[in-house]
Parts: C-alpha cells; structure tokens; sequence
C-alpha cells in the first residue's frame, strides 16, 4: 500500500473509532493523534530512503504542533488509532502491528543505552489505557488490554488484561468491548478490603475465641493465597 492510500485510511479509521467526530473541521483541529500518524507515515518514508536528518525534522515538528513524540524509525502498521494522543511517546525501536488503539500519555520507551531492539512489541488489536508506560523489549499480545497508569515490564500474553505497577496480568480472555475500561478489577480496593475483613476476624477471635470465627479466617487466608499467587504468576 502507497503512502497515500496509507494516510487515507489513517483518516477514515478515526471516523470508525472515535463517535465524538462530527465534521472536518473537528477533524482538522482536534485530532492530533491522526495528524501525528500522518506526518510519521511522511517521516518513516523518507527515513527509509536515508534521509534521516529530514526525517527527524519533521518529526520534531510534528511534536511541536501535536506534542506526540514518533521517532521515524519506529514500525506502525494499518488503522492505528492515536486518541487524543497528548503525551504519547513512540521509541526508535518501537513495534505497532494493524488496529492498535493508543490512548493519551502512553510511552513505549526503551529501559536500555544499547543498540538493537530495546523498545516494545504492541501486537494486532492490542488496547494501551490512558497513561500506560511500556518499557523495554517486551510484547503485549494481540487483542490485550493494559489498564491506565500500567507500567509494563513484562510480557502480556494475547488475549490479556494487564494493570499494575508494575502491571500482573489479572484476567485472559478476549474481551467483546476494548472500549470498556471501567470494567477493569481494583487491584489496591481488593487488597484493602481483604485487610479489613482480616482485622475484623483477628479481633473477634481476641473477643469471642470462637471457632466460627476461625474457620473464617481460614477461608479468608486461603482467598489471600490464591490472590497472591495470581500477581506472582
């Protein structure tokens, strides 16, 4: 597919992903994200062709304007989908296969001073939450969700959910809606209920020294195990 074909479809997909679209001058002024594929489809072409210091350029314009950070080396694929898009920062050795989904604040950023691939893999369908950083060499599988404010290290099988800092894989499974993040579990309110709850039976047994009580705790200390060996895994 040309560079032309390529930016047309960039511009048709916002129209697929974003409902809040309604004319073309929404488009033309509240789009950054489409803007800053286009420019970057520009930039990835001519660093190709070896025009590097080009390239770079007009990238770093294109952050001036957009305040989107694409190196021009990075690959993005087809109908990647940059929402809102402030913030989002795409490293050199960055990888964006077909249909990726990118919210605002994302960083796909490198944890390494050498050369070579030092950058993540975001494989087909993936959804990156608003403020996730994904660091290092790593993959997120295809059609996987990383929750807000995620910092992954990790690999993320595909059909995922990850969140956390750093992020554990809560949930596999495809999910019917990427669009449905007020459906991601509360890791810290879980952690903080089960506190309570365990407070709570510590001082009934003081009180009362009731076996009740203590089969309570039982069940409670094996949800704890079970919980706990979920993040490790």
């Amino acid at each position: 597919m040309g560079i032309y074909a390529q930016i047309k479809e960039d511009f048709s997909n916002a129209y697929k992903n974003d409902p809040a679209l309604n004319s073309k001058i929404d488009f033309l002024f509240n789009y950054p994200g489409v803007w800053a594929i286009a420019w970057y489809r520009i930039g990835h072409k001519l660093h190709k062709s070896n025009f590097k210091r080009l390239a770079r350029i007009i990238m770093g314009l294109n952050q001036m304007i957009t305040t989107i950070d694409i190196h021009p080396a990075a690959t993005i694929g087809q109908r990647v989908f940059i929402d809102h898009g402030v913030g989002v920062v795409i490293g050199e050795t960055a990888v964006i296969e077909d249909d990726v989904l990118i919210y605002q604040g994302v960083t796909l950023g490198g944890v390494s001073l050498t050369h070579g691939k030092r950058h993540p893999t975001i494989k087909k369908g993936a959804v990156l939450g608003a403020g996730a950083k994904v660091l290092g060499n790593i993959t997120i599988g295809e059609y996987s969700k990383i929750g807000a404010n995620s910092v992954v290290v990790k690999e993320v099988p595909d059909y995922s959910t990850a969140i956390g800092i750093p992020a554990h894989v809560i949930a596999k499974g495809r999910c019917k809606d990427p669009f449905m993040h007020n459906m991601l579990p509360d890791i810290n309110k879980e952690m903080f209920e089960y506190l309570l709850k365990r407070v709570a039976i510590l001082e009934h047994i003081l009180v009362e020294d009731n076996n009740n009580v203590l089969v309570e705790d039982l069940e409670l200390e094996s949800i704890y195990e079970s919980f706990i060996k979920a993040m490790k895994s």
